[in-house]
């Protein structure tokens, strides 16, 4: 291999490395949302947890790795700049559905990323249909649903069998879900720590540095595993703060025996899939477990959420797969567009990340509420009104009115009334009793008609 071609692999195996980071950040409210939501978890205890028990899950199995590396795709038909065009289509959508607070797959971006550049690159027979369809499409259809009405069965028989209201049930109920909990990031390591896995042995295979094992795909090797092991940890402990919230609080209001069986379900479901090889989304199935527990406990669910969240199930694979084709089209027509789709990746990356910056989610306020703001708040039309430096919106009748706890006021010195003789002067300030403090207003102007002035 020449010294470009060795510099085109350790970038794409990079840029793999981003994306496993941006998984472990965008999944990261998988296992924890509902503990945080529910206090079983601190959020700073959640994240460690969660990390460390991804990495060790990744290098439980390799089952799903051999399916990207080999059984997705045909590896003799791949290069490096098409891995590489995949893995743009991936990262960008994850970063754009963080940035919305969208709890959509990573799995499923990384497929359609890297199906779309293969198609393009190598025609559709670089793509085993048979087993995306068997071990991709199928299992996202099943598994949400298998798993929303085995937590709704199984919340319905926690509630029915304790007093949850109870102090020691509540305080059961939680320690089963630092169980169950950790037992759900667990098994996210053996699901979704592996596809980064396969894709950098996929890299590896298409530049002549590891056999191809065939069909079937082959075995990472362990520095692959320890590295992809690695940045999906750091990428989860990171917070991923953003669809926490929307899992946490925006889809049900959860509560801690719902919280264990929604986890306990969704355990099963992503452990079974992956001894299975296939490649789930834990996001599905999270989603459609905490989706059941609301309805196995009758409570209200934000079916407009829930909407949205599967409108970008719906979106992700496609969406994903048109980046990748076209990033595929232009990094692969020589260095010159390869340099352009990474300085588009890394610009489209950076203004995503200073858009957040606008409404931060952090481990303090992930609970504060159930919306993700997204764009600033809309500036006050008209002429400044204020009271100190807080700007007010206007209120009815040319009022101000300051969103301000209530004080007494009637402490504060009355003013003389003025005379009755006294002409009238405009009114400066206006204090409204025992309700809120004094409001500046400024006086209206009273316009003079043209033809009046006139004559």
């Amino acid at each position: 291999m020449t010294t470009m071609e060795w510099a085109l692999v350790i970038i794409v195996v990079a840029t793999a490395v981003v994306f496993d980071f941006t998984n472990g950040f965008h999944d990261s409210a998988n296992a924890m949302a509902t503990s945080v939501a529910t206090g079983a978890f601190k959020p700073k205890v959640a994240v460690l947890v969660a990390a460390v028990l991804n990495m060790v899950g990744a290098s439980m199995a390799y089952e799903v790795a051999k399916t990207i590396s080999g059984g997705m795709v045909d590896a003799e038909l791949v290069t490096p700049q098409v891995v590489f065009a995949g893995l743009v289509g991936a990262i960008l959508w994850n970063l754009i559905t963080w940035l919305l607070g969208l709890p959509s797959s990573s799995s499923h971006a990384i497929f359609g990323g890297l199906i779309g550049a293969v198609i393009v690159s190598a025609g559709m027979k670089g793509v085993h249909f048979d087993v995306v369809i068997s071990k991709i499409l199928l299992p996202a259809l099943v598994a949400p649903v298998v798993a929303g009405v085995a937590s709704g069965f199984a919340t319905r028989f926690a509630y029915r069998i304790t007093d949850h209201t109870a102090h020691h049930a509540a305080r059961t109920f939680r320690m089963g879900q630092r169980i169950s909990a950790s037992m759900v990031a667990l098994a996210h390591g053996t699901s979704d720590g592996q596809k980064t896995m396969g894709i950098i042995t996929l890299v590896l295979v298409s530049a002549g540095l590891q056999p191809s094992g065939g069909a079937g795909g082959t075995r990472p090797y362990e520095w692959v595993v320890i590295m992809a092991g690695l940045a999906i940890a750091l990428g989860t402990y990171s917070g991923g703060w953003r669809i926490m919230r929307t899992m946490g609080k925006g889809l049900v209001e959860v509560e801690s025996p719902q919280g264990f069986a929604s986890e306990t379900a969704a355990t099963v479901a992503i452990l079974a899939s992956s001894h299975l090889g296939f490649g789930l989304s834990t996001t599905h199935v999270c989603s459609g477990a905490i989706l059941g527990s609301g309805i196995g406990r009758r409570t209200k669910v934000n079916w407009g959420i829930a909407g949205r969240m599967l409108g970008a199930w719906l979106l992700t694979l496609p969406a994903a797969a048109i980046v990748g084709a076209l990033a595929s089209l232009v990094a692969t027509q020589g260095l010159w567009g390869f340099v352009a789709v990474l300085v588009v990746l890394v610009a489209s990356s950076l203004a995503i990340l200073w858009v957040s910056q606008h409404h931060k989610v952090n481990h303090a306020n992930v609970n504060d509420d159930s919306v993700v703001a997204v764009l600033p708040g809309r500036k006050v039309r008209g002429a400044k009104r204020r009271v100190g430096l807080v700007a007010m919106p206007k209120g009815k009748g040319g009022r101000t009115v300051e969103a301000a706890p209530v004080v007494d006021v009637g402490l504060l010195p009355t003013p003389p009334a003025p005379p009755l003789s006294a002409p009238p002067v405009a009114v400066a300030a206006e204090t409204i009793t025992a309700t809120r403090p004094a409001v500046t207003t400024r006086p209206a102007r009273r316009r003079t008609p043209r033809k009046a002035a006139a004559s």
